[in-house]
């Protein structure tokens, strides 16, 4: 490489609240002088921004570095970031010496001087939770041709159910300010973004002053950005049970911009399950909201979270979960087996479960919920609704959008362009996505 080309690098996010603090990241990258790695080329830097929601989530990370070394022996300078970063510490450094910057999530917009420190030859890690926010130190949102964009409201989570480690790794809840959110989603919408997903570990905990100083709540914030001329589609996740307030529930039938979709996380169907993860909600309180949501929004899609084996989890305490999926009707759904997180209370509770009887117990699950999504998408067939195009598909001429349930969508469209809205009708159903044919040009 030549000595005065730009340096490369690569950002690589795990989960979708990881995805804002990457593009964050990237940013910055490009403020030092930085540039993207062309796809397939090898990066002078590669940020590997970690979730630990998941099973295994550090061993994969450990994986990831490994697979790093290039093939005459050398390996990119190395940025471990994120929640695994903050939960390992230390221990990333002296496990994987390739590693040259460990950042935990709350003290990323360091990570310019780590990355001096670094090629100084310092391991630099940061895993400082600083009482300011970092959000006022990352520079302006960058332009750009996508049409959609996450925006990170709210950060941190107080509920301590006992099996998670985000109250470890990201902190106490803190909400972003009313100000800077609506000058954000602004900055975006005139970079041509028309679509803003509101991010949170617990989103709907959000709260602030609107512009007159009166106390509002994610509702508040969600008919703010509404006003904005050329947003199209709003929407928000991860949301807790107890923190779906009237306002909410009630935005998504008045807020014409609020896309009839949510996420919900109920983990579990029974009540003595639920008290043991200090869920602070029961299966009666869930389904009621649920069913206040549909009240208001008779069509939106409901999604959740699911773990299976919980300490003390019986056969029992399994059909119930069986039960409230039943009930529910879900979209779509996550789930997964319960793993231990080191320092959760959780993880030294008698009565683990069998990884066998676990294991089975996904596999129901599973079943269940594929066997509901595909009924939902079935449904949808025959149904005229409108895209926002976001990428381009395997066809010549196809594009896919998302709906406004958040299912994909493919459609053949000569001439039309991501970041376009058109209208479709769907022609046939996928278990993971759709199939349409459109019905005019593109709409302004």
């Amino acid at each position: 490489m030549k000595s005065d080309s730009p340096r490369t690098f690569r950002v690589k996010s795990f989960g979708c609240q990881n995805v804002y603090d990457g593009e964050r990241m990237a940013e910055m990258l490009g403020v030092q002088g930085y540039v993207p790695a062309a796809e397939g080329a090898d990066a002078d830097l590669v940020v590997l921004n970690t979730c630990h929601i998941r099973e295994k989530a550090a061993e994969k990370v450990y994986s990831d570095i490994g697979r790093l070394k290039r093939a005459d022996g050398s390996t990119p300078t190395i940025a471990v970031a994120g929640c695994v970063a903050q939960a390992e510490g230390a221990e990333i450094a002296r496990r994987a010496p390739s590693v040259d910057v460990v950042v935990g999530p709350q003290a990323y917009h360091r990570l310019p001087d780590l990355i001096a420190r670094a090629e100084r030859g310092e391991k630099a890690v940061d895993l400082d939770m600083p009482i300011e926010s970092k959000f006022g130190a990352l520079p302006k949102r960058a332009s750009g041709q996508r049409p959609t964009a996450f925006l990170t409201v709210q950060e941190g989570c107080d509920k301590f159910c006992t099996y998670c480690v985000v109250p470890y790794t990201r902190g106490a809840e803190i909400s972003r300010p009313f100000a800077d959110l609506v000058a954000e989603a602004r900055a975006l919408v005139e970079g041509g973004v028309r679509e803003i997903t509101l991010l949170g570990q617990n989103v709907n905990a959000w709260r602030g002053e609107d512009d007159k100083g009166r106390a509002i709540g994610l509702d508040g914030l969600i008919r703010e950005l509404a006003k904005e001329d050329g947003l199209e589609r709003i929407r928000y996740t991860t949301s807790h049970p107890n923190d779906m307030t009237n306002g909410l529930i009630a935005a998504h039938g008045e807020v014409e911009k609020l896309m009839p979709f949510l996420h919900l996380p109920v983990q579990a169907g029974s009540d003595r399950i639920l008290a043991a993860m200090n869920r602070s909600h029961s299966v009666e309180s869930y389904l009621r909201i649920i069913e206040r949501v549909r009240e208001a929004r008779p069509d939106i899609a409901i999604s959740g979270d699911f773990i299976v084996g919980f300490p003390g989890e019986s056969d029992a305490d399994f059909e119930a979960t069986l039960d409230i999926v039943r009930a529910t009707h879900y979209a779509m759904a996550y789930s997964f087996k319960y793993s231990r997180r080191p320092g959760t209370p959780a993880a030294t509770m008698a009565e683990q479960v069998d990884e066998a009887v676990m294991n089975e117990r996904l596999q129901r699950l599973q079943a269940l919920l594929n066997e509901q999504q595909q009924a939902f998408n079935e449904a949808s067939v025959g149904r005229t609704t409108r895209l926002l195009l976001e990428r381009k598909g395997k066809l010549e001429g196809q594009l896919i959008g998302k709906s406004p349930w958040l299912q994909s969508v493919h459609v053949v469209a000569p001439g039309l362009a991501i970041g376009d809205m058109i209208d479709v009708r769907i022609t046939s159903a996928g278990p993971n996505s759709l199939a349409a044919e459109a019905l005019m040009e593109a709409l302004s």
